[in-house]
């Protein structure tokens, strides 16, 4: 069997308050886009994991299509059952844009539909929370508005169809570790989920990413970049998740060749919600 794990795009980010558990609460509308990975899992004997593509750092076990393996064996869903994995990374990783996480989600669904594990969506999704916390919006993989961990979602009427998005990453790795101590966590004075109800031509002025100004300070390419998407017509431009990855929407596509563009990462295709 064979999947395409996709990215997603952050439509405002807003970083509410440190929890007890040491993560954060944050308010954020996630946003699938078509740029993915490709994944292959089929039945076996023995167990294997083989990547092609971007180099993955890390050790396999950490991996978060291994450990969704892992899981479920541990859980008794796969009864030791074993399989041939191969993935062929393409998404940048910590680049903001949920690869990995993608990439954890989607190997569950398939475990799922090979196996006839008939696991329901937010079982499912509970599963996928001990991954990561952007883990679950991959299950279902549709516009969300996303609080608590990031793992708690409620259903958007809401669409970018017929709009053009361009994703431009600089190379830059952002920690997290980096990208929270720039943040000084506050409740916003309008909700993500309000402004996107207002047309786009008004996000700019409203629609933010509470990690954006500090990384911006620190790394000025990326701000470059984001005013560049500007320059060439986007309706709205910004840093995606933690960083570095910046996103444009547009009425119509733009060319990525022969740009300022030329020492990043690009990706550009439509809006498919």
């Amino acid at each position: 069997m064979v999947s395409f794990p996709n990215a997603k795009i952050n439509l405002g980010l807003n970083i509410i308050e440190k929890r007890t558990d040491g993560y954060h609460n944050i308010e954020s509308v996630f946003y699938p886009v078509a740029w993915c990975d490709a994944l292959e899992i089929i039945k076996s004997d023995s167990f294997s994991f083989h990547s092609s593509g971007l180099k993955i750092p890390g050790n396999q076990e950490n991996n978060l299509i291994v450990r969704a393996h892992t899981l479920l064996q541990n859980e008794g869903f796969l009864k030791g059952s074993q399989v041939n994995i191969h993935l062929h990374k393409v998404l940048p990783m910590g680049a903001g844009i949920g690869g990995g996480s993608a990439d954890g989600a989607f190997a569950l669904k398939m475990f799922n539909e090979i196996f006839e594990l008939n696991l329901s969506s937010n079982r499912l999704e509970n599963l996928a929370e001990s991954l990561g916390s952007d883990c679950p919006f991959f299950i279902e993989n549709k516009p969300k508005f996303c609080f608590g961990k990031g793992a708690e979602f409620e259903e958007l009427a809401f669409s970018l169809k017929g709009k053009k998005v361009v994703l431009i990453n600089p190379q830059i790795h952002i920690s997290t570790a980096e990208a929270y101590a720039g943040v000084k966590p506050q409740k916003p004075e309008i909700s993500v989920k309000d402004i996107l109800s207002e047309p786009i031509t008004v996000w700019k002025n409203f629609l933010k990413n509470d990690f954006e100004e500090k990384i911006i300070e620190n790394h000025p390419k990326i701000g470059e970049i984001k005013a560049n998407l500007y320059e060439k017509g986007a309706l709205y431009a910004s840093m995606t998740g933690s960083g570095s990855t910046v996103f444009g929407i547009f009425d119509e596509s733009i060319d990525l060749i022969n740009t300022d563009f030329e020492d990043c990462v690009c990706w550009s295709g439509a809006c498919i919600y």
